[in-house]
């Protein structure tokens, strides 16, 4: 087929020069190219039609204005937890039972803010790939785990205790956001 091409341009070897005036078959193949060509030069030029254009400039701009949207509310609800914790540390000591139930009532603020970015990355509804699927699946069955552990010990536990289990909940969210705002920030260009 290069050869043909070649012949066509008329850059071909000496050695297919010769190959097309004694082979039927390679000649019949560069009458058809030449059919093919001609073809293809006759079909009217196509114009995609102007009225598109104001559409996808509306979509390009509506979509820049959700990411921008996005990344005011993430950084509202890191202002936002940042102030709950200033708020928390600067509270005069209150004895051992004060600073965990500080600690407490910081990792429970924490869980909840996490859980507000959380669905600001759930809303655009974009495909997850295989691999991140994986991990947020992971991660989501090991919060529900310790939701349901959070759950069940909530009045039973000693406040140290209960402060680990919700500092490790805060730790998995965290997790979690980052899984979904990668994906967000890589997959969803």
């Amino acid at each position: 087929m290069e050869d043909l091409g070649a012949l066509r341009a008329g850059e071909a070897s000496v050695w297919a020069r010769r190959h097309i005036t004694t082979c039927a078959a390679c000649q019949a193949e560069l009458e058809a190219l030449y059919q093919r060509v001609a073809q293809l030069k006759a079909l009217p030029a196509l114009h995609p039609p102007r009225d598109r254009w104001p559409t996808i400039q509306a979509a390009l701009r509506a979509e820049r204005s959700r990411r921008r949207r996005t990344w005011g509310t993430w950084t509202g609800s890191l202002a936002l937890a940042a102030t709950i914790a200033a708020v928390l540390l600067v509270q005069p000591p209150g004895g051992e039972q004060g600073k965990l139930h500080a600690e407490l009532n910081q990792a429970k603020q924490q869980s909840a803010t996490l859980e507000d970015s959380l669905q600001q990355f759930d809303i655009d509804g974009r495909v997850l790939s295989g691999h991140a699927a994986a991990v947020v699946a992971e991660l989501e069955d090991r919060i529900s785990v310790l939701d349901g552990t959070l759950a069940q010990h909530e009045q039973n536990v000693r406040d140290a205790e209960l402060v680990k289990l919700w500092q490790e909940r805060v730790g998995l969210m965290r997790e979690l956001v980052n899984a979904r705002a990668t994906r967000a920030r890589y997959v969803g260009l």
